[in-house]
């Protein structure tokens, strides 16, 4: 199992298979561990997107959501963390977006989970953009 500060280079342009780093059934825990941790904490419209049968995807699964406010959004993102880390062992390879509490990433390499407000997250429409992906949305409060 690789640490949470391990570094590991990726090259533009190359087609790194990631999916070694984290065994498939420990892939689908942190997901559904993220997902009990997002509607635990009121998120709203939770989905993932299944990017495993897309050649270049940068990751297994995004999983995404939104938060009326930053105190929310910063409460998901605390309680996706400590409940992967409780329940899968797991801490993020990086994070991106706590500072700032408008879009929060949370990056366990082979799961990819974003955490938006929701004006930001319809900026940016990863759903759309990701269109190709397998999606998948779970109940969360509406």
């Amino acid at each position: 199992m690789l640490s949470a500060n391990a570094k590991i280079p990726i090259f533009v342009g190359t087609r790194i298979n990631m999916t070694i780093l984290t065994d498939i059934e420990n892939r689908e825990k942190i997901l559904q561990q993220a997902v009990i941790a997002m509607q635990e904490k009121k998120a709203k419209d939770i989905i993932s997107l299944d990017l495993t049968d897309l050649p270049d995807a940068v990751a297994a699964y995004f999983l995404i959501c939104h938060a009326s406010n930053k105190t929310q959004v910063n409460a998901i993102y605390d309680y996706v963390v400590e409940l992967v880390t409780k329940n899968c062992g797991e801490h993020p390879y990086h994070r991106e977006g706590y500072e700032n509490a408008e879009w929060i990433l949370i990056d366990y390499v082979d799961v990819v989970v974003h955490v938006f407000l929701e004006d930001t997250r319809k900026f940016y429409h990863l759903e759309g953009l990701w269109a190709d992906a397998k999606m998948k949305q779970y109940q969360s409060d509406r």
